[in-house]
């Protein structure tokens, strides 16, 4: 796999996992809130106007426009497996942004993680 290739995979892993983070703030912005026929009118409309998240299904529609272009040039079977680096971006940033918790495991997981993609990069 060449740079170009490998930043294109990158680049759509990480607008996906901003977008991840994104709908969060927005969430957190608009609070818990339960669906019912009262009320989804209303809250689709807080939810379908809260900034984070529209810059979130923004950075979605880039990461599909900058997937296809890395499917273009990648097999599917090494690019596909790559998607779980975003589960690191978001752990980590979880982790600064919302205080979440960093455990054992989770390190473990994304070791894990970070070696497989490394094997795959290889391969």
């Amino acid at each position: 796999m060449n740079l170009v290739s490998f930043s294109l995979i990158l680049t759509g892993v990480m607008l996906n996992a901003a977008a991840q983070i994104l709908m969060k703030m927005g969430t957190n912005a608009v609070g818990h809130f339960e669906f019912s026929a009262a009320n989804i009118l209303p809250i689709g409309w807080k939810l379908a106007t809260e900034w984070h998240i529209v810059t979130a299904l923004f950075c979605y529609a880039i990461s599909v426009v900058v997937w296809i272009l890395a499917l273009s040039r990648v097999q599917v079977s090494i690019a596909y497996p790559m998607l779980s680096l975003g589960y690191v971006a978001v752990a980590f940033a979880t982790w600064w942004l919302f205080g979440e918790a960093l455990t054992v495991n989770k390190l473990a997981g994304i070791g894990v993680i970070i070696l497989g993609v490394a094997i795959l990069f290889r391969a």
